[in-house]
């Protein structure tokens, strides 16, 4: 009865009005009918509120609505532990401490870590902890789509205060937050529903995700020498879009295309190969030295290894929420404070887990700084990499005043490197790949080719971007996966088929678009929990 409800196309409204009738008197999921239904099928806001025909009169205007973007996208990272969620805890790694501050809620974590996700949605301690449920409604991004959509019209109508420089740099800008709101919701979602157009009201259905990456990609390539390798005002390094960060994302969206388009991953590692190749020629941006100092100027923010990152600071009064950065649940005190409600951390990594990616018999640098008691198996866990920016005063219920890392020089070279193994060009791929072993103090790769590359230049990535919401996406492109050996939970393969890696898409997409069809594998009987 669902199926032909959300494939029926209605002839006329007495029909629209009964399937709308049906349809809201049937319980898919608790999570997926949490949310109110919206005006139309995006819930998009009004146009005057975002950019009406009167506003743009001068840069200050386009500098004004760019902001509002990278605020509304950065609501959705604040609603939860997002970060941690969706990039990291779905792979099972991850354990509740004994005695941990809210031990009954908190194992929600290792629902997620089971694939359980509607367990972790709708267990009541669960639900009220966390909220995860809100990471299935997608509202908020097509907010910022439109919005972005909006401002590129415009841009190209042609704003009479700004000149041709800055109308080129507005649109590079602005295309990259559109693309890149993009590429997060096809990691989270899959298929999505895609359009450019300013002031979109039809209804339209998803568009497969490699078609939609490939037209962002498309989109991107056309404005990226447009926006400068860096800005003026350093204040903005890395919270705004420069070059580096459209480099940074056309080669994620590249390579997670070859991993889903398989019959073309040559074009797609190629392309990464020579972006690597420019971002490294630029010589625009650099790998600080490995110590305590230097990584905490990484995490505090706006560094020169920051290609793009939601810059956040106590200095501004930023609203960041306290379970949001992924940090929140590996430091205790000193790194968190107050000392009386942070004795232990939250959460753990397995000692058989930590381990693998850093063995105790090599030398690495990370350890010693991004760690504390990393085998201990219990709260006593710290993931220091985390906790460098601490408070002054120890009363704050407040975590280190970290930004919120999404793509850094580090992650790139290792794109690089990855494509280049994958091209077979393994002198090449090892050479990226030592750049950030040299750094990390560990001992040069050597004699690797091929399977064993890869895996290689895969596990450095493991050890390299620790925490920062990469690891399940990585083994979800590469489908790695799918294997018990890179992961304690793996999917088989008709799970992975059927994307069980994707999140659920909330029950209101279907408001008034005849054409949308929910995540199958969430729904009952879909074959998730």
């Amino acid at each position: 009865m669902l199926d032909v409800i959300l494939n029926f196309k209605p002839t006329g409204m007495k029909t629209m009005k009964i399937i709308k009738k049906i349809t809201k008197s049937i319980v898919i999921l608790i999570v997926l009918t949490s949310a109110s239904a919206c005006k139309d099928y995006l819930n998009i806001q009004p146009v005057d509120r975002l950019t009406g025909n009167n506003f743009y009169q001068n840069k200050d205007d386009v500098e004004a609505n760019i902001a509002n973007m990278y605020s509304r996208f950065f609501e959705k990272i604040n609603e939860s532990w997002v970060i941690g969620a969706i990039g990291e805890a779905r792979t099972g790694e991850i354990f509740v401490s004994p005695n941990a501050n809210g031990y009954n809620s908190r194992k929600a974590i290792e629902a997620l870590g089971r694939n359980e996700l509607i367990t972790a949605m709708t267990v009541q301690d669960y639900v009220d902890r966390y909220h995860f449920e809100n990471i299935t409604n997608w509202t908020t991004y097509y907010q910022v789509i439109q919005t972005a959509n909006i401002l590129i019209d415009k841009l190209n109508e042609g704003i009479p205060a700004l000149g041709d420089s800055d109308t080129r740099r507005y649109l590079a800008e602005a295309t990259f937050i559109r693309c890149f709101t993009y590429f997060w919701m096809v990691r989270l979602y899959g298929d999505v529903v895609y359009y450019t157009e300013p002031y979109e009201s039809d209804p339209l259905p998803r568009e497969d995700m490699v078609s939609v990456l490939n037209k962002c990609i498309a989109d991107l390539e056309s404005q990226k020498d447009n926006s400068p390798w860096t800005l003026s005002d350093v204040a903005q390094r890395g919270a705004r879009a420069s070059r580096g960060s459209i480099i940074a994302l056309l080669m994620h969206m590249n390579m997670w295309n070859a991993g889903f388009d398989q019959s073309h991953s040559e074009g797609y590692y190629r392309k990464v190969a020579a972006l690597g190749q420019e971002l490294v020629n630029s010589g625009a941006y650099r790998l600080l030295p490995m110590d305590d100092d230097n990584w905490a100027l990484v995490t505090k923010g706006r560094s020169e290894e920051s290609l793009f990152e939601f810059y956040r600071s106590i200095n501004y009064d930023d609203d960041v929420s306290n379970l949001a950065p992924f940090g929140d649940h590996f430091l205790r005190w000193p790194y968190k404070f107050p000392r009386y409600d942070a004795q232990i951390s939250i959460c753990y990594y397995t000692a058989d887990y930590m381990e693998k990616i850093f063995p105790s018999s090599e030398a690495d640098k990370r350890k010693d700084i991004w760690f504390e008691e990393m085998l201990a198996n219990d709260g006593q866990f710290v993931a220091r990499k985390f906790g460098l920016n601490v408070y002054a005063s120890g009363n704050e219920n407040k975590n280190p005043d970290n930004t919120f890392l999404i793509f850094r020089y580090a992650d790139a070279i290792l794109l690089w490197s990855e494509a280049l193994a994958n091209l077979g060009e393994d002198g090449s791929a090892t050479d990226a790949l030592n750049i950030i072993r040299k750094r990390a103090g560990a001992s040069d790769v050597t004699g690797l080719t091929g399977t064993a590359l890869k895996d290689a230049i895969f596990m450095e990535r493991c050890r390299e971007l620790f925490g920062e919401g990469h690891r399940y996406f990585d083994l979800v492109r590469t489908r790695r996966i799918l294997n018990s050996s890179w992961v304690a939970h793996p999917l088989n393969q008709d799970q992975f088929t059927r994307r069980a890696w994707t999140w659920p898409i909330n029950n209101s997409a279907l408001t008034n678009n005849p054409y949308m069809v929910l995540n199958q594998y969430w729904l009952p009987g879909g074959g998730g929990n």
